[in-house]
């Protein structure tokens, strides 16, 4: 399986990890949603992530599910979400996960990270930890970590670490930070991939301001896949059109606490996954927000069909 390099470009979804209702794994459901995804368009995964639940996991199911992906996905590359609170776990997790065939893996900073030089002495270590061999995804995602990464200091990191190869974009406000940093590349920086996250909500721009493409778990990755392609063919208007038909869907899922029950509701109701389920603690749909959703879907297919 090939490794993720600083010109990885397309969709690679966010993938939730599929239970049962009981909780337990459900590993059938993890072929049919690789299956599914891949059916969609993406371009490869990303699994263990936020919205993979990966803190209720043991370090034996993180490897199970990354070996049951890696099988699925032949030769389709795949992310492996590593954070940890230390950094012994992000090591021995991202060995095995390497060893296994993963494409690279994806590191969030620690929200006891506070100062500027704090940020830039924790990925010196990641990197120390996991080996200059491996390509590594900063995750900026302040609205979940508290963390403040500046474009001054990702600046840096990338210049220190060429095995950092990939920004997953999700500041946000944070269009302003992909503009300044393809300003720095063309003043001579290295180039960095930029994937971007937040559930596709800004994609249409961030494609615009020079991203890469999406890395996010939407329940509809033929959206980001549609609008990426036209992004890159510069047919802007026609990208647009598509994002604001799915765009009520997407703001929906905004709600914090609530979004990942939005998706896995959405996903189980398209056959990727056989349950909805969240590992405790977790979320559901109460009967009404499943009327809400239902009725932004059922909105949602009559907008794409006036599109067509």
């Amino acid at each position: 399986m090939a490794l993720i390099t600083s010109e990885t470009k397309g969709v690679f979804v966010i993938a939730c990890t599929p239970f049962t209702d009981n909780g337990a794994l459900d590993t059938a459901s993890v072929d049919s949603m690789v299956d599914f995804y891949y059916e969609k368009g993406a371009d490869g995964l990303t699994i263990l992530g936020m919205m993979g639940e990966a803190p209720k996991l043991t370090q034996a199911e993180s490897i199970e599910v990354t070996k049951l992906t890696l099988t699925r996905s032949g030769d389709k590359p795949v992310v492996v979400g590593v954070s940890a609170p230390g950094l012994a776990a992000i090591g021995e997790l991202t060995k095995a996960v390497m060893d296994l065939g993963a494409a690279g893996v994806m590191v969030a900073p620690p929200s006891s990270l506070r100062t500027d030089d704090q940020i830039i002495a924790y990925y010196r270590n990641v990197v120390e930890t996991v080996g200059k061999d491996v390509p590594v995804v900063l995750q900026d995602f302040p609205l979940v970590t508290g963390v403040q990464i500046s474009t001054k200091v990702l600046g840096t990191i990338f210049e220190e670490h060429p095995s950092i190869v990939m920004l997953k974009h999700e500041d946000w406000p944070g269009l302003q930070k992909i503009s300044d940093l393809r300003d720095a590349e063309a003043k001579g920086r290295r180039r960095t991939s930029i994937l971007c996250g937040n559930a596709g909500a800004f994609i249409t721009e961030e494609m615009q301001r020079g991203a890469d493409g999406a890395m996010t778990g939407f329940a509809y990755p033929e959206m980001m896949v549609d609008v990426v392609r036209l992004s890159g063919e510069g047919k802007f208007d026609e990208a647009q059109d598509i994002f604001d038909a799915y765009l009520p869907l997407v703001r929906y899922e905004q709600q914090p606490g609530l979004g990942l029950a939005v998706r896995k509701y959405v996903l189980a109701k398209r056959g990727a996954i056989a349950s909805a389920a969240q590992r405790r603690p977790g979320a559901a749909l109460n009967a009404l927000a499943i009327k809400e959703v239902e009725k932004l879907i059922a909105r949602q297919t009559a907008k794409l069909e006036a599109l067509n």
